[in-house]
């Protein structure tokens, strides 16, 4: 097949609840974007090495991570490149490491309307 993979990634949680939220908003581009899914760095299934490893059993070896982070911590700076590398090492894929969501213009503009809706302001540019 070969064809790229985008795989959406949440830092993970043991709280079912959290995992529920993130999946919640995953829904829209998971139903929009062909060949995407969402995954978890720890604390949860499906895990980003199980993703990889089920893509590459199916015959596809290039993948494009998009953190669902709001920034670059420890997490983006070290523990998800060094995943990568083990899983390239491992599997053979290419994986490319988007920045995070967080990083986006465009999140701060939605956060605006949440806020404004909330406020019951509605949206106003």
């Amino acid at each position: 097949m070969n064809s790229r993979r985008i795989i959406l990634l949440a830092h993970g949680s043991s709280d079912k609840r959290w995992c529920d939220t993130f999946e919640a908003l995953a829904e829209p581009t998971l139903k929009a974007v062909s060949n995407s899914s969402i995954a978890y760095m720890e604390l949860a299934e499906p895990s980003l090495d199980s993703v990889i490893h089920e893509g590459v059993a199916a015959g596809d070896l290039n993948f494009t991570i998009v953190p669902l982070f709001l920034a670059a911590g420890r997490h983006l700076r070290k523990d998800v490149p060094a995943m990568i590398e083990a899983l390239e090492k491992s599997t053979g894929a290419n994986i490319s490491l988007s920045p995070p969501i967080g990083e986006n213009p465009l999140l701060g503009q939605a956060i605006k309307d949440v806020v404004a809706l909330q406020l019951g302001q509605g949206s106003n540019e």
